[in-house]
Protein backbone atom coordinates (compact mmCIF):
# COMPACT_ATOMS: atom_id res chain seq x y z
CA UNK A 1 0.00 0.00 0.00
CA UNK A 2 1.41 3.39 -1.02
CA UNK A 3 1.61 6.25 1.44
CA UNK A 4 -0.48 9.30 0.62
CA UNK A 5 1.43 12.17 -0.96
CA UNK A 6 2.18 15.18 1.17
CA UNK A 7 0.27 18.32 0.12
CA UNK A 8 2.50 20.99 -1.41
CA UNK A 9 1.37 23.61 1.10
CA UNK A 10 3.07 21.68 3.91
CA UNK A 11 6.51 22.14 2.36
CA UNK A 12 5.70 25.81 1.66
CA UNK A 13 4.63 26.26 5.29
CA UNK A 14 7.81 24.55 6.54
CA UNK A 15 9.93 26.87 4.36
CA UNK A 16 7.99 29.90 5.62
CA UNK A 17 8.43 28.97 9.28
CA UNK A 18 12.14 28.27 8.90
CA UNK A 19 12.90 31.65 7.32
CA UNK A 20 15.05 33.75 9.60
CA UNK A 21 12.68 36.66 10.04
CA UNK A 22 9.80 34.45 11.27
CA UNK A 23 12.02 32.82 13.89
CA UNK A 24 13.37 36.25 14.89
CA UNK A 25 9.81 37.53 15.26
CA UNK A 26 8.87 34.59 17.49
CA UNK A 27 11.91 35.19 19.70
CA UNK A 28 11.05 38.90 19.85
CA UNK A 29 7.50 38.17 20.95
CA UNK A 30 8.67 35.82 23.71
CA UNK A 31 11.23 38.31 24.99
CA UNK A 32 8.66 41.10 24.72
CA UNK A 33 6.19 39.15 26.84
CA UNK A 34 8.84 38.56 29.51
CA UNK A 35 9.90 42.22 29.37
CA UNK A 36 6.27 43.29 29.78
CA UNK A 37 6.04 41.25 32.98
CA UNK A 38 9.16 42.92 34.35
CA UNK A 39 7.88 46.39 33.46
CA UNK A 40 4.47 45.59 34.97
CA UNK A 41 6.13 44.63 38.22
CA UNK A 42 8.34 47.73 38.12
CA UNK A 43 5.30 49.98 37.77
CA UNK A 44 3.10 48.13 40.28
CA UNK A 45 5.73 47.31 42.91
CA UNK A 46 8.18 50.24 42.64
CA UNK A 47 6.70 53.30 40.94
CA UNK A 48 3.15 53.15 42.30
CA UNK A 49 4.20 53.01 45.99
CA UNK A 50 6.60 55.93 45.45
CA UNK A 51 3.92 57.91 43.60
CA UNK A 52 1.49 56.99 46.35
CA UNK A 53 3.81 58.45 49.01
CA UNK A 54 4.36 61.60 46.94
CA UNK A 55 0.60 62.05 46.44
CA UNK A 56 -0.37 61.47 50.06
CA UNK A 57 -0.88 57.72 50.15
CA UNK A 58 -3.04 57.24 47.04
CA UNK A 59 -2.99 53.67 45.72
CA UNK A 60 -3.34 54.16 41.97
CA UNK A 61 -4.62 50.65 41.39
CA UNK A 62 -7.67 51.55 43.51
CA UNK A 63 -8.47 54.87 41.82
CA UNK A 64 -11.77 54.18 40.11
CA UNK A 65 -15.27 55.50 39.67
CA UNK A 66 -18.22 53.16 40.19
CA UNK A 67 -20.85 53.96 37.56
CA UNK A 68 -23.75 52.56 39.59
CA UNK A 69 -23.54 55.41 42.11
CA UNK A 70 -22.46 53.26 45.05
CA UNK A 71 -19.19 53.53 46.93
CA UNK A 72 -16.72 50.64 47.28
CA UNK A 73 -13.51 50.66 49.34
CA UNK A 74 -11.47 48.83 46.68
CA UNK A 75 -11.70 48.03 43.01
CA UNK A 76 -11.72 44.33 43.85
CA UNK A 77 -14.85 44.73 45.95
CA UNK A 78 -16.55 46.75 43.21
CA UNK A 79 -15.78 43.98 40.73
CA UNK A 80 -17.09 41.33 43.15
CA UNK A 81 -20.33 43.29 43.43
CA UNK A 82 -20.53 43.41 39.63
CA UNK A 83 -20.45 47.21 39.55
CA UNK A 84 -19.43 48.86 36.28
CA UNK A 85 -16.29 50.92 36.90
CA UNK A 86 -14.05 53.39 35.13
CA UNK A 87 -10.57 52.30 36.23
CA UNK A 88 -8.55 55.50 36.16
CA UNK A 89 -5.68 54.09 38.23
CA UNK A 90 -5.26 51.01 36.04
CA UNK A 91 -5.24 53.28 32.99
CA UNK A 92 -2.50 55.40 34.60
CA UNK A 93 -0.54 52.19 35.28
CA UNK A 94 -0.87 51.23 31.62
CA UNK A 95 0.37 54.66 30.51
CA UNK A 96 3.37 54.43 32.85
CA UNK A 97 4.16 50.94 31.52
CA UNK A 98 3.90 52.20 27.94
CA UNK A 99 6.28 55.08 28.64
CA UNK A 100 8.82 52.75 30.28
CA UNK A 101 8.66 50.21 27.43
CA UNK A 102 8.89 52.97 24.82
CA UNK A 103 11.88 54.49 26.60
CA UNK A 104 13.64 51.12 26.80
CA UNK A 105 12.94 50.34 23.13
CA UNK A 106 14.21 53.80 22.17
CA UNK A 107 17.54 53.19 23.89
CA UNK A 108 17.89 49.67 22.48
CA UNK A 109 17.24 50.90 18.93
CA UNK A 110 19.60 53.83 19.45
CA UNK A 111 22.37 51.51 20.66
CA UNK A 112 21.82 49.08 17.78
CA UNK A 113 21.85 51.91 15.25
CA UNK A 114 25.11 53.23 16.68
CA UNK A 115 26.62 49.73 16.64
CA UNK A 116 25.55 49.18 13.04
CA UNK A 117 27.02 52.55 12.00
CA UNK A 118 30.35 51.58 13.59
CA UNK A 119 30.34 48.24 11.77
CA UNK A 120 29.62 49.94 8.44
CA UNK A 121 32.50 52.41 9.00
CA UNK A 122 34.91 49.65 10.04
CA UNK A 123 34.13 47.29 7.16
CA UNK A 124 36.04 48.03 3.97
CA UNK A 125 33.89 48.42 0.88
CA UNK A 126 33.47 45.17 -1.03
CA UNK A 127 35.62 44.65 -4.10
CA UNK A 128 33.85 45.41 -7.37
CA UNK A 129 32.75 42.41 -9.43
CA UNK A 130 35.20 41.05 -11.96
CA UNK A 131 33.04 42.18 -14.88
CA UNK A 132 33.11 45.76 -13.62
CA UNK A 133 36.90 45.67 -13.28
CA UNK A 134 37.23 44.37 -16.85
CA UNK A 135 34.85 47.03 -18.19
CA UNK A 136 36.87 49.72 -16.41
CA UNK A 137 40.08 48.40 -17.99
CA UNK A 138 38.46 48.36 -21.45
CA UNK A 139 37.21 51.93 -20.94
CA UNK A 140 40.65 53.09 -19.88
CA UNK A 141 42.27 51.37 -22.90
CA UNK A 142 39.80 53.01 -25.28
CA UNK A 143 40.47 56.40 -23.70
CA UNK A 144 44.23 55.97 -24.06
CA UNK A 145 43.90 55.08 -27.79
CA UNK A 146 41.91 58.23 -28.61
Amino acid sequence: MALPTTPSWISEFRAFIMRGNVVDLAVGIIIGAAFTGVVGSLVKDVFNPVLGILTGGIDFSNVFVALNGQSYPTLEEAKKAGAPTVNIGLFLNAIIQFVIVSFAVFWVVKALTRLKAREEKAAPPPAPPKSEVLLTEIRDLLKSKS
